[in-house]
C-alpha cells in the first residue's frame, strides 16, 4: 500500500499541490488553516498591503511561536541543575 497521498491545499488564495505522507495530512492542512487564518488577522488589521506582506508578517510570528515552545522543552538546563543537586547531595553523603 502506498503510504502517499497527493493533495491540494490553499494559502493565501493560491493553491499548492502537495505529496505527503498519509498520517501527515490533518497536520498539513491544520497548518495551512492556521497560517490563513494569520493572514486574515493581518488583513483586518493593516489595509494597503500585499499577500506577500501578510505571509512574512505570519511566517516571523509563527516562528518566534515555535522558537519559544523550543525553549519551553529545552531540558538541558534542567538537567544541569539536577546534576549539580546530585553533586551536592553525594558530597554531603559522603561528610556522613
Amino acid at each position: 500500500m502506498n503510504d502517499e497521498l497527493s493533495i491540494n491545499i490553499t494559502i493565501a488564495d493560491r493553491r499548492y499541490p502537495m505529496r505527503i505522507k498519509r498520517n501527515d495530512e490533518e497536520k498539513i492542512r491544520k497548518a495551512a488553516k492556521i497560517i490563513n487564518e494569520r493572514i486574515l488577522q493581518y488583513q483586518e488589521r493593516y489595509n494597503g498591503k500585499d499577500n506577500q506582506d501578510f505571509l512574512a508578517m505570519s511566517a516571523v510570528q509563527l516562528a518566534t511561536q515555535v522558537f519559544d515552545l523550543m525553549q519551553e522543552n529545552d531540558k538541558e538546563p534542567l538537567l544541569e541543575q539536577i546534576g549539580e543537586i546530585n553533586r551536592e547531595l553525594g558530597n554531603y553523603l559522603s561528610t556522613l
